[in-house]
């Protein structure tokens, strides 16, 4: 078994570190990002099927997958990630007919006020410190009348990797999300007042500890803040792995539960 070291985002995060693990993941993402998909299209069928006159802009565009997906709905369509590599691969995937590309952050958009009618952003805010800051800034930059779909994941996302990484050493590597509460008064900050949430569950099964781990750093999930500086062992390996399997179902199959935020804000 191959050397493989696994951190994930805590809620105080450095974002250029943020950006070079996405950068490094970018030929791999898509191999690795089924969930994410999953998650993207669950927040894709709220969104008009026409957006014919739209300015949308994909927060955290990633591959360009979503962005894609919007511009056949329509719409003209906005990237803007932390990563050029990431970029870069939008742009294959897209071209530019109808695309814009920007490398920018959620916490400080490079975009003029009132110049975006919607705004998609999924799994992107929890590398967010402060929640109230992007919506701020997504509120910003919208037109009167224009709203906010994002998707982001919660406190006990992951809980069965983090568990079974208690058993193998002291630190953390496997990073806390926000709680519900505390994207309810992110959004009250923010001045967001009308909004619906959804909250499902999503477990994705897995042969092993090991196969969630590649997915996690095939995405570019290799970050955390705080994380011890030793490597991360074989031995160690092995301990979450066997520790993982208290977790298998009847077929042998191990969880990683996901909860997740799919969060509409009308402006």
């Amino acid at each position: 078994m191959e050397q493989m070291i696994l951190d994930y985002p805590s809620l105080l995060v450095d974002k250029s570190a943020i950006a070079v693990a996405f950068g490094k993941a970018a030929d791999t993402y898509d191999s690795h990002a089924a969930f994410q998909r999953e998650v993207g299209a669950r927040l894709l069928k709220l969104l008009p099927e026409d957006m014919r006159g739209k300015t949308v802009l994909d927060l955290g565009c990633g591959t360009g997958y979503f962005a894609a997906l919007l511009r056949d709905r329509g719409a003209r369509v906005v990237c803007c990630d932390l990563s050029e590599k990431m970029l870069d691969k939008a742009r294959q995937r897209c071209g530019l007919t109808n695309m814009q590309y920007h490398q920018g952050d959620a916490e400080s958009l490079p975009f003029g006020d009132r110049s975006i009618d919607v705004v998609f952003s999924s799994l992107a805010l929890q590398w967010c410190n402060d929640l109230s800051g992007p919506l701020r800034e997504m509120r910003r930059v919208l037109k009167p009348d224009g709203t906010i779909y994002f998707s982001t994941l919660l406190d006990g996302s992951l809980h069965e990797l983090k568990q079974s990484w208690n058993v193998a050493d002291k630190y953390q590597h496997v990073n806390d999300f926000h709680t519900l509460d505390q994207i309810k008064i992110a959004l009250a900050q923010a001045g967001c007042h009308c909004h619906q949430l959804d909250l499902p569950t999503i477990t994705v099964w897995y042969d092993s500890a090991f196969s969630l781990m590649r997915d996690l750093k095939g995405i570019g999930a290799n970050y955390v803040s705080g994380r011890s500086n030793g490597l991360t062992n074989r031995s160690m390996l092995l301990k979450v792995e066997q520790a993982y399997r208290g977790f298998r179902n009847h077929q042998g199959l191990v969880p990683a539960t996901y909860q997740v935020c799919l969060g509409v804000i009308h402006i």
